[in-house]
């Protein structure tokens, strides 16, 4: 009986808190606000980002997005909605999906690929230079040759002269 009467008061607490619960999920998803939709959409018609496109259509879209906002759509819905609207060549950049994602896999890819090879690469050619100075003694420049010295010293003497 006990057990039934504490099951009973959980069921009657969790009932009563879903409520707030689900206020504050909703508090936490982050509203949307027609800045951060423009800076990461397109205008389909001039092919700019909205935030800085003019044309009639960007006008059309941002009063679409107005709407959206005002019913109170996350941003993500949003993005469905103009994707669903406008196709997907209004999303700025493109789903991380299929093949566009190379996209987001192959820069940092070839980033990796770069230092890794500088990693193998580096070590070896300082070896190398270091192996050549050290089997070659430095030699001094060689003396001019007595013809060369007094061409010198004629050139020498024009010029402060």
């Amino acid at each position: 009986m006990r057990r039934v009467a504490t099951t009973l008061v959980a069921v009657l607490a969790l009932g009563a808190l879903g409520p707030a619960i689900t206020a504050a999920a909703a508090a936490a998803t982050p509203k949307a606000n027609l800045t951060d939709v423009e800076n990461d959409v397109m205008c389909p018609s001039c092919r700019e980002p909205l935030a800085v496109a003019q044309s009639p259509q960007a006008y059309a879209e941002r009063n679409f997005i107005r709407g959206l906002i005002a019913r109170g759509l996350t941003k993500a819905q949003i993005e469905r909605q103009l994707v669903a609207q406008y196709g997907p060549s209004v999303l700025g950049k493109p789903p991380a999906h299929g093949f566009n994602l190379t996209v987001y896999v192959l820069p940092p890819a070839l980033v990796l690929l770069g230092l890794g090879i500088l990693a193998i690469t580096l070590p070896r050619w300082r070896r190398r230079t270091r192996a050549a100075t050290s089997r070659e003694p430095r030699s001094p420049a060689p003396a001019p040759s007595a013809a060369d010295a007094e061409r010198l010293d004629e050139d020498l003497a024009t010029f402060r002269g």
